[in-house]
Order: structure tokens, then sequence, then C-alpha cells
């Protein structure tokens, strides 16, 4: 099992981030580039981020 390393503040901005770039991109208001925020989103939604793990940062208390 993959262990989780992001807290829920961390968490929810990730998701708002997302989803706020991914709508401006959906509404042509920054360009195409803005879909970058499925990124964000996904780290989010599974509560593990590859690069966190990477350098060995955890937000989360568990």
């Amino acid at each position: 099992m993959t262990r989780l390393n992001l807290g829920n503040l961390d968490r929810a901005l990730r998701i708002l981030v997302g989803l706020a770039l991914i709508a401006l991109a959906m509404f042509g208001t920054i360009g195409a580039w803005g879909y970058i925020g499925i990124v964000p989103l996904l780290t989010g939604a599974v509560a593990m981020c590859p690069l966190y793990r990477l350098l060995g940062i955890s937000t989360t208390s568990r």
C-alpha cells in the first residue's frame, strides 16, 4: 500500500486550484495549458504526491 503524504488542508487547496485551472481552461480564459490542473486535482484526490515522496516531505499527521 502506498503511504499517503498529503494532509487535509494541502488536499483541499490542491483540489480547489485544480478545479479552478480546469474551469478557466474550459471557458478559454487562460488557454489549454490550464488543463495542467488535472495534476493537482488527482494528487489531492488520492492524497499522495509523487514529488513529495521523492523529497521526503509529508504534510499529514498520520
